[in-house]
Formats: C-alpha cells, sequence, structure tokens
C-alpha cells in the first residue's frame, strides 16, 4: 500500500526496489526555506544493513502490512533461536541477529511479539524488563553514596551491567532489555 514519506513511523515496514526494510527512525525536517522532507533510518530484513533515505513529505513510499503473533521462546542452537507458536503450536528459527543485542535475554517460556511476512520472522519484539539474579559483584564500601555511585554486576546469564551499591550477590533485580540497564530490586 503506497502512503506519503510523512506518514512513516519507526517499526513501519518498507519495500525499496523489491528489498523489505524496517524503519528505524522517521524524522520530518521543516527546514526554513524549501520542501520539507522526511529522513528515515532503515534496515534491510535480509542482510541487516542500515541505510539512510530521505524523501519529499509527499513522495510515495510502498509500506507492507505485517502479521506480529506471540510466539514462546524453547531454545537456542549455535545462530538460531527457536519459537513456538501459542496458537498452533509449530515452531519458527529465526536468526540470532532478527532478535539483535537483546537475545541474551531470552529465558525458557518467555512470551515475545514476532513480526512475519511470508511466514519469515522480521522482528521480535522482547518484553520491556526481565528478572535475573546477581551471580557475582563487588561488596558495598562502608560510606559510599548511593545517589551516583555504581559498581559492575554479572548477571545470572553472563551479562555485566552496574548497579547501586546496596545490591548483593543472589538479589534479583528488573533490568530494562532496551537500555541494558539495572531499574529496581524484584518484588518476589
Amino acid at each position: 500500500m503506497k502512503v506519503n514519506a510523512n506518514q512513516l513511523r519507526k517499526g513501519n515496514v518498507v519495500e525499496i526496489n523489491n528489498k523489505l526494510y524496517a524503519v528505524i527512525t522517521a524524522q520530518n525536517i521543516q527546514p526554513g526555506k524549501g520542501t520539507p522532507v522526511t529522513q528515515l533510518d532503515l534496515r534491510d530484513l535480509a542482510s541487516g544493513l542500515k541505510i539512510s533515505e530521505r524523501y519529499r513529505t509527499t513522495e510515495s513510499v510502498e509500506r507492507v502490512f505485517i502479521e506480529n503473533r506471540e510466539f514462546t521462546y524453547l531454545y537456542a542452537e549455535e545462530d538460531t533461536l527457536t519459537f513456538m507458536d501459542v496458537e498452533n503450536y509449530e515452531q519458527l528459527p529465526v536468526p540470532r541477529e532478527v532478535v539483535g543485542d537483546s537475545s541474551v535475554y531470552l529465558q525458557d517460556g518467555m512470551k515475545v511479539d514476532i513480526a512475519l511476512y511470508d511466514g519469515k520472522a522480521v522482528s521480535v519484539e522482547m518484553p520491556q524488563t526481565v528478572i535475573l539474579d546477581v551471580t557475582d559483584t563487588e561488596p558495598a564500601v562502608k560510606g559510599q553514596t548511593a545517589a551516583s555511585s555504581y559498581k559492575p554486576a554479572i548477571l545470572s546469564n553472563g551479562v555485566r551491567i552496574m548497579v547501586p551499591p546496596f545490591v548483593g550477590i543472589g538479589t534479583r533485580i528488573v533490568i530494562n532489555v532496551a537500555e541494558n540497564a539495572y531499574m529496581e530490586r524484584a518484588k518476589d
């Protein structure tokens, strides 16, 4: 379906020269003089390469509609992650690069939303937060203020992040997946 370039938003999928691209950022630029333009940062869904395109806001772009379905994470094998459709229990192998860096936060049975185009996964939307255990961190230093000091910690999945001084080994914490950052102690 053809849409004006200024109607595109992050997460939309467009077709340019018979290739599918996911919109990473879409910014409408209104110069003081001249024609307004839309600056798009795009990721090629087949190769993962990022490109930038600029369109006049009234130019038409072919937008592709994607089917979103809920899946459950099952397991990983080298560069492939396997998910199960919650409706029909079919398994779907997904290349690790489709999930990206946040794949380290996948846990058994985790629910994710996968965008499908012609039966192929084009993007995986992770939960915003996950709860993990701290397996290693430095002991708290007496007199250290909690306002701005953080210390390194290693989580149960092997990821290293910065945590406040009061967090110790065995503490369950909530992690913001998108920012790869500590949010708070888990309430369970």
